[in-house]
């Protein structure tokens, strides 16, 4: 899982010398200043010229307006504007109603199936594996797969539905206006469908996250509650509830703090459309500083968000030092007792004000779901658990199988539809193409260059921050991690602006160099923070050992401490490498020229107006994955490892 938690306090090594020895700068500063000095400066050079800075900035930028090539301060006319802007009133609103929806569906179906793998013995760790491959593949292949798969006339969705009935049926219950749908482009089905995938999406996080938080649960609870003649509903109520809150709250958070933020997998699905029916206030911000060029407007629109996002962070750092805290948590309150549910009573009438056409279908939803769920409980032992099980598969894995089998289609079963879900005759005819009239061969260089070498950039730097962090001591160290958290869930909507007048400045744009210098700002944080808690877990007897032998700091760092960090080292490695694989805000608005794109771009590029070559964006999903998802499958045990020990116990 990776929750994270306040780093501890620096360890001391061999003992600090006493105040006689110390110079007035180390009684100060602490003893270690100086090394912490020396291991921060590349992290805090980077996150203060990347994060802190372009945020300052675009709090000027807010205050301006652009009139022709000249910037005219205009004071908060910009902010004003904002009140009457329709289009920003919306995309508030989308981001809401976005959010408040995926968040539910992630919890319900997170929970259930962390449920299921928790009790099945055998076959959990394979199953685990591919519930976590929607997690692991890029959003571009997420975004192209459902797009396809939702598409009216060529997509299977539409004609599964219609051979075995339901579909019909939906239309009749008037949960869908007319038969064969059209989910991304019918107004009223287009943001339940956007949040569908990012349900698809976001699922495996929860369930990583539900699942490490039921093994923490002491079985003698269960048995205590067994032996009180407690049923399954009271056991899972009174015992599994109350156990997973604080994971919950954390990840539920987490979560939200990034799907209120999500650009990359809206603009891929809708770019926004029907209309405004799916644009969120990042989209809005995108398009009126970068299509119109408009940077104060834009940078207004971001801004106004940042309370919304810094009470979440608050939250987030509450509930993180909470648990660190050592003392034991004071029972709650009557009021606390009754916030969550007053909150979620709020929640609720908002989502009812705001999209009643989406309200009462998710709630048809949830109740068809309640039902079936108790009539599993009237089937043998077992096989409703199997069944639940089957068809969470099915879910999860249905999108990945019609990517792979329709990238070995030829152009012409594609165009007739003949065999929709087995290729016949398998063909490399796609990949041919794929090659021969896109330049895809340089876009997978590019993001391999820009990968790797990003990649470096942030594991060095959080490895010396981590270190300096868990190890030396020094004043700051707290703030400095919570600085680190905070810019840690900093999303990207803040900072793209900013960045690219930055950029621009610099005349980086339309250079690879442009992203390996901006991509730390959403790895080297989390990097950061992972390492600080996973070499504070690391006994600190073997580095006195090497200290008492005559080895020095930085030696006993590089032979002692970095060797046994390796699992760390490597997790961190496999997460930042598949961000900046993944990474699609950046690359859009800082890159236009083919030559230099990424990936995501790229692909995204080959989709021009209508015409969408299927079979050349299956293969090229196929192709982008199968790096990402053999490094998962050969990390696992790494990953697991350096998450228990970072995550966990930093």
């Amino acid at each position: 899982m990776t929750t994270v938690r306040p780093a501890p306090a620096p360890a001391t090594l061999a003992g600090p010398p006493g105040p006689g020895s110390l110079s007035t700068a180390q009684r100060r500063l602490g003893r270690d200043w100086r090394l912490a000095a020396l291991f921060l400066a590349p992290t805090a050079l980077l996150v203060g010229a990347l994060v802190l800075l372009p945020i300052f900035r675009s709090i000027i930028t807010s205050t301006t307006e652009r009139h022709g090539a000249e910037s005219v301060f205009v004071g908060l006319d910009n902010y004003r504007a904002l009140v009457g802007d329709e289009q920003f009133r919306t995309g508030v609103e989308n981001s809401f109603v976005f959010t408040a929806y995926a968040e539910v569906f992630k919890v319900i179906l997170g929970l259930a199936a962390a449920l299921l793998l928790h009790h099945r013995k055998r076959g959990r760790a394979v199953l685990a594996g591919l519930l976590l491959l929607p997690w692991v593949v890029p959003t571009v292949v997420t975004a192209f797969s459902w797009r396809s798969l939702l598409d009216p006339i060529f997509g299977s969705v539409n004609m599964l539905l219609t051979d075995s009935g339901i579909g019909p049926l939906l239309a009749s219950a008037h949960l869908v206006d007319e038969w064969p749908a059209g989910w991304l482009s019918d107004p009223a089905l287009a943001m339940p469908s956007v949040i569908l995938v990012n349900v698809w999406k976001g699922v495996p996080f929860f369930t990583i996250a539900f699942l490490a938080g039921l093994k923490a649960i002491p079985a003698d609870r269960y048995e205590a509650a067994t032996v009180d003649g407690a049923t399954s509903w009271q056991k899972f109520a009174h015992v599994t509830l109350p156990g997973l809150r604080h994971v919950m709250t954390v990840t539920v958070t987490l979560s939200s703090i990034w799907t209120f933020n999500n650009f990359d997998l809206i603009w891929l699905l809708t770019q926004g459309g029907p209309g405004d029916a799916t644009a969120p206030y990042v989209l809005v911000a995108y398009s009126k500083a970068i299509l119109q060029l408009q940077y104060g407007a834009g940078a207004a629109v971001t801004l106004v968000m940042l309370p919304i996002i810094g009470g979440l962070v608050y939250f987030l750092v509450r509930q993180l030092r909470r648990e660190s805290d050592a003392e034991p948590a004071r029972p709650p309150g009557p009021i606390r007792k009754a916030l969550p549910w007053a909150l979620a009573a709020v929640v609720t009438i908002l989502l009812a004000w705001a999209s009643p056409h989406i309200f009462w279908k998710a709630a048809v939803i949830l109740l068809v779901a309640a039902v079936l769920v108790r009539l599993g409980a009237w089937l043998p032992k077992g096989i409703g658990s199997a069944v639940a099980l089957a068809g969470l598969l099915f879910f999860v894995l249905a999108p990945l199988y019609w990517i792979f089998v329709t990238a070995f289609k030829s152009e012409s079963q594609i165009v007739i539809r003949d065999h929709d879900l087995w290729p016949t005759p398998w063909t490399l005819e796609q990949f041919g193409n794929l090659f021969t009239t896109k330049p895809f061969g340089q876009w997978y260089f590019n993001t391999l260059i820009v990968s790797v070498a990003s990649t470096a950039v942030a594991l060095v730097c959080a490895a010396l921050a981590g270190y300096a962090l868990a190890r030396l001591k020094f004043r700051g160290a707290q703030g400095f991690t919570v600085t680190v958290l905070l810019t840690y869930v900093m999303p990207g909507a803040l900072l793209f602006i900013p960045l690219y007048q930055l950029l621009i400045g610099f005349r980086l744009t339309d250079s690879l160099w442009s992203l390996v210098v901006t991509y730390p700002t959403f790895t080297l944080p989390f990097a950061t923070w992972l390492l600080t808690g996973y070499f504070a877990s690391i006994p600190i007897e073997l580095e006195e050992a090497a200290l008492v032998d005559g080895a020095t700091r930085i030696q006993a760092l590089r032979r002692v401490v970095l060797p046994l960090a390796r699992p760390g080292l490597l997790a961190v490695a496999m997460f930042t490498l598949t961000n900046a694989w993944n990474e699609f805000l950046f690359a859009l608005v800082f890159i236009t020229k083919d030559e230099y794109k990424t990936l995501p771009v790229g692909m995204q590029s080959m989709i021009i107006g209508d015409v969408v070559p299927q079979g050349q964006l299956a293969a090229a999903s196929l192709l982008v994955s199968i790096p990402v998802v053999v490094m998962y499958a050969f990390g696992q045990r790494f990953l697991t490892e350096g998450l228990t020990a970072g995550a966990v116990k930093g």
